[in-house]
């Protein structure tokens, strides 16, 4: 799935995601002579979910922080020459992927998918 796609399947999850980023962009200005209207307009203008979830799509991983702060770690293992995931929440894995990947990114896609569903699935 796409990015956008992932805010479309599951909205709630989503919300989560864009506002940890917005508040990350807006924290990074703090002590900045940015005037607070500039951070606002930018907050809603630059970081919308067009541009977050071509974030997403570019780099999948990037999104491990919000899990994380969600209380879903996401773990990845090179192993046999494939990449494998598994989402662990509460000290007990939630999700083994018996899927393997090629591809590091790949395995990120699918763990941010599955993540995102049981994020949502939460709220």
């Amino acid at each position: 799935m796409t990015g956008l796609q992932l805010f479309e399947a599951y909205p709630k999850a989503a919300e989560v995601v864009s506002t940890y980023y917005k508040n990350v962009f807006i924290d990074s200005m703090t002590g900045s002579e940015i005037d607070e209207e500039f951070k606002e307009f930018a907050k809603a203008q630059i970081l919308d979910n067009e541009y977050i979830t071509t974030f997403v799509d570019s780099n999948p991983r990037g999104l491990f922080d919000v899990f994380d702060e969600n209380g879903f770690f996401i773990e990845t293992l090179y192993m046999e020459n494939k990449f494998h995931f598994t989402i662990v929440n509460d000290g007990e894995v939630v999700l083994a992927e018996p899927e393997s990947f090629d591809t590091r990114i790949e395995c990120d896609k699918a763990a941010i998918e599955s993540a995102m569903k049981l994020l949502n699935d939460e709220l």
